[in-house]
């Protein structure tokens, strides 16, 4: 059966729609969908998301009992900050190429389509529910994060230094955009101290000011080993003990899904999800675990104290997520305390490692 159209948002799905979704990728051979239950889920800032709940007539057991799906964000603001970066096509392009590549647990996906002139998508996949919710302004225990590290390690590996990815256009085309980036930086720090000046540290707001120095430096490094770059691997867009504890973890939105050295995504979730100090305590032990389950899995040519050396370089990341994205996305309270709680943790992770002086030498 043909795919449908692309549905623009939630409310353009219905039985019959999911009925030839399902049936074109091949979960739904007999029956019919009859029925949709629609909740929305998720704290996505650059993309909207529900879970839909499915009755059917005539299908087998094995046909799915929800799935998700996730549309471009209807915050106009949003919405443009999505599709001015590529932040569509590459999460659509991540499901439709490279997800079967990798080690990482990632939904299973029954539609993954985009408009390149609109920017309307839409992404069907797999439901990890029952699971337990990642929360970016709680935090996570030291046994979440070991087994985030695997994980990432589960990503990186399999496509470590291969040449091939430099093929892929819309995983490459990043890149352009980097000199905007850095000309935009001195109008986002403005609009940045003028919301969270007295709010933020002092010293924090301080390595804020910096950026546009060291952003030079660190997007035009080219030293490294270089694999699949999550970007934005923190709780909000984690699960962890999937489908009723059946997997350890599960991994959403690949919006931000690069070409670029491995210990962006370790460096950015222990200063994103763990307290500064469990983080102390706990670092060389998380990273240790990121770097033998790289060995584990077949890499190598990464020596562990280079692998130190680089998680300290990469805490840049960190700032600069939680700085963009508060001045790009609409603002909400949450938002608020959830970009002041990245740029804390950044901040006080790259002040334990000397990691602005480490680019600048």
């Amino acid at each position: 059966m043909t795919e449908p159209a692309i549905a623009a948002g939630v409310d353009a799905i219905d039985p019959a729609w999911m009925t030839a979704a399902l049936r074109a990728s091949g979960a739904l051979p007999t029956g019919e969908v009859v029925a949709l239950d629609v909740k929305p889920v998720g704290n996505g800032l650059v993309g909207d998301s529900f879970r839909l709940a499915i009755t059917y007539d005539g299908a087998p057991a094995s046909a799915p009992a929800s799935v998700v799906g996730k549309f471009a964000a209807a915050d106009p603001g949003s919405r443009a900050t999505g599709a001015a970066f590529n932040l569509y096509g590459r999460e659509v392009g991540f499901y439709r190429e490279l997800a079967a590549s990798v080690g990482i647990i990632t939904p299973k996906t029954h539609f993954a389509r985009i408009d390149p002139e609109t920017s309307a998508f839409t992404l069907i996949f797999e439901d990890f529910g029952p699971a337990r919710a990642g929360d970016q302004l709680t935090g996570c225990s030291i046994a979440d994060a070991r087994t985030a590290m695997l994980e990432a390690a589960a990503l990186h590996a399999p496509r470590w230094n291969d040449p091939s990815l430099r093929d892929i256009s819309w995983l490459t085309s990043g890149a352009d955009m980097h000199p905007a980036i850095i000309a935009a930086l001195p109008g986002i720090i403005t609009a940045f101290r003028e919301r969270y000046d007295g709010i933020l540290e002092d010293d924090h707001m301080a390595l804020v000011t910096r950026l546009p120095e060291i952003m030079r430096q660190f997007q035009g490094a080219s030293d490294g080993p270089f694999t699949i770059q999550h970007g934005d691997f923190r709780l909000d867009n984690i699960l962890f003990d999937i489908q009723g504890g059946r997997r350890r973890m599960g991994t959403l939105d690949w919006q931000t899904l690069a070409i670029g050295h491995g210990m962006t995504d370790v460096t950015y979730f222990l200063s994103a999800g763990v307290s500064p100090e469990l983080r102390r305590a706990h670092e060389r032990e998380l990273v240790g675990a990121y770097h033998d389950e790289l060995r584990r899995l077949g890499v190598n040519d990464y020596a562990a104290d280079q692998c130190w050396t680089d998680y300290r370089r990469m805490a840049v990341h960190g700032i600069f997520m939680g700085v963009f994205s508060a001045i790009a996305v609409e603002r909400t309270e949450r938002g608020d305390a959830l970009f002041l709680t990245m740029t804390r943790g950044a901040c006080a992770q790259a002040l334990d490692h000397d990691t602005f002086d480490i680019w600048t030498v």
